[in-house]
């Protein structure tokens, strides 16, 4: 999701490949097709028009000119060492996306908000989409990842500034993995998702 976009927490330093989203850069990435290229570049690594065009179940017209407007915008670029003659691959700039909510939020800009709309919702999409896909294939999954696996939920009563911190520590958590992964050549190893979702809920 690869790591995917997400509120950037308030004083946690961001990795020097991960992408903080400004306006600019959050409307060129807000757009359906844009955010499911980008992402499945991170998960799956180089690709051309074409095969994405076969992954996502596109034409490769339509991947072809995203894949550029992704790349004006940074979030893409060329792989020079596949490429051959007039064959283009493509890889993901950076690792992840982080939005820099605090900033967008005070931008009065329509387009803004109607972008930040874009993003958030489709993430959402994707990751109901990806929960339903291993609800859907989970038993035939070694016993081991059958156990090691979690959906659950928690409600805990707070003020903004304890959520706040509360979510930060999670991201902290998350990260300090990173010192930990291993290589796809690891035997039984897989890429391992982790969605978090936080919000404040009415009590009526």
């Amino acid at each position: 999701m690869a790591e995917n976009e997400k509120p950037t927490p308030g004083d946690v330093p961001m990795p020097d490949d991960v992408r903080v989203l400004d306006a600019r850069s959050l409307r060129g990435l807000a757009h359906p097709l844009r955010m499911r290229l980008l992402e499945a570049l991170r998960a799956y690594g180089p690709a051309t028009a074409s095969q994405l065009a076969d992954r996502l179940g596109e034409s490769s017209g339509a991947t072809s000119y995203h894949l550029r407007q992704l790349a004006a915008h940074g979030f893409v670029k060329d792989d020079p060492e596949r490429g051959k003659g007039r064959e283009r691959w493509w890889k993901s700039a950076q690792r992840g996306t982080r939005v820099n909510s605090e900033e967008l939020l005070r931008d009065a800009d329509p387009s803004v908000h109607g972008a930040m709309n874009t993003l958030l919702y489709e993430h959402a999409t994707s990751h109901g989409q990806e929960l339903s896909t291993w609800l859907g294939t989970w038993r035939d999954w070694p016993e081991e990842w059958r156990r090691a696996w979690d959906i659950s939920d928690f409600a805990i009563r707070l003020t903004p500034e304890l959520a706040a911190e509360l979510r930060d520590k999670l991201h902290e958590v998350i990260e300090s993995y990173r010192e930990n992964e291993v290589g796809q050549d690891v035997e039984n190893s897989a890429r391992f998702r982790v969605h978090l979702h936080a919000f404040p809920r009415d009590d009526d």
